[in-house]
């Protein structure tokens, strides 16, 4: 699958049935007035997470959501032994190649923050099978570093294989969207999903994926030959199992 790109807002199309358009020369007066693609997914627009109606009665909203982490492993140790012009394209296709698989399935590329990326599927375009959407968002996502990374080894530029080596976490369940924050807002959803998502993350090796028992039961059709381990992971008491995809 490749990324297409929509000429029409998909979240105000799906939340309201408003044609908003994204592309073309039918979005000139929309952009006069700052409606343009956004940044965190560029088939939905820049104010229509805020239009919805939802969002305009109360600032915060409840949404059953699946939120996946990636990061980039072994990055700090990069920055120090590679130039900085190096290190800097390195992370720029790490992003690149994150967006571009996230876009694929629909989801939100909401946050990136130094090495690693989170994205959120089913809002502001929803689906039914979000959770399995972001597993195969995952899936791409180390497909798409794994060649990034022969074609580094074919430029023979000086690195080793190992860079662009990626772990993923990925949780389904409710989680509070909105804007978050007094003195610097911050568009997000926040919640125990998003902390464990995080957590497995960390657990995960480079190029392993790692998801939990609520992603396991709503991406069947992804996760049936997966087996739980059961993790301990920072600021929960008790063990979470967790399934490697």
């Amino acid at each position: 699958m490749s990324f297409s790109q929509s000429r029409i807002c998909k979240g105000c199309w799906e939340q309201m049935r408003l044609p908003v358009p994204l592309r073309g020369p039918a979005s000139i007066p929309f952009r006069a007035f700052g409606i343009r693609p956004s940044r965190m997914n560029p088939n939905t627009c820049t104010i229509c997470e805020l239009m919805f109606t939802r969002v305009m009665k109360a600032r915060k909203i409840t949404v059953d959501v699946s939120v996946l982490f990636a990061d980039l492993r072994g990055y700090t140790t990069l920055s120090q032994s590679l130039s900085a012009d190096t290190v800097s394209a390195l992370l720029d296709d790490f992003y690149d190649e994150c967006a571009t698989a996230i876009w694929e399935f629909d989801g939100l590329l909401n946050k990136t923050v130094g090495d690693a990326v989170m994205a959120i599927f089913n809002f502001p375009i929803p689906h039914q099978d979000h959770a399995e959407r972001a597993v195969l968002a995952a899936r791409e996502i180390q497909r798409r570093c794994q060649l990034r990374r022969e074609l580094h080894l074919a430029e023979g530029i000086g690195l080793d294989g190992s860079e662009l080596a990626v772990g993923i976490g990925i949780d389904s369940g409710e989680a509070s969207f909105g804007e978050f924050g007094r003195s610097h807002r911050d568009l997000t959803a926040v919640g125990t999903v998003v902390n464990t998502a995080a957590r497995a993350q960390s657990a995960a090796e480079a190029g392993r994926i790692l998801v939990t028992r609520a992603v396991c039961e709503r991406a069947q059709s992804q996760t049936a030959e997966s087996e739980a381990r059961a993790y301990h992971l920072k600021g929960f008491e008790q063990p979470i199992d967790l399934y490697e995809i």
